[in-house]
């Protein structure tokens, strides 16, 4: 993958992100605070917990930060999976971001 495909697709990662952001404040109680500067989004909860994702241009990665711990993610077969194959970004963002709500949320590409 080029330094521009990575940039494109990490793009779409990010804007995806914001718009379940949007969505899940509209369609819940949730109430996440999304903050983006450059290529770093901070999701803020209402106990104010945290959940960071950055990009890592160098290594074509993108990073998450959550309670459970700190992941990296590298495009493979055309979804974000995670370096230790672990599994995809969105499925570990939700499950993250619902334990981190206390409620069930959505995220998706």
């Amino acid at each position: 993958m080029t330094d521009l495909e990575f940039m494109d697709r990490a793009e779409q990662l990010l804007l995806a992100v914001e718009q379940c952001c949007d969505r899940i404040n509209d369609e819940t109680d949730a109430d996440i605070d999304s903050q983006r500067t450059g290529g770093m989004i901070t999701l803020t909860f209402s106990n104010r917990s945290q959940i960071v994702i950055n990009l890592q241009k160098p290594l074509h990665e993108i990073w998450m930060a959550a309670r459970s711990g700190g992941y990296h993610y590298r495009m493979d077969a055309g979804q974000w999976q995670d370096t230790k194959g672990g599994g995809e970004f969105f499925s570990h963002l939700s499950r993250d971001a619902s334990a981190q709500a206390g409620i069930p949320l959505r995220f998706s590409a």
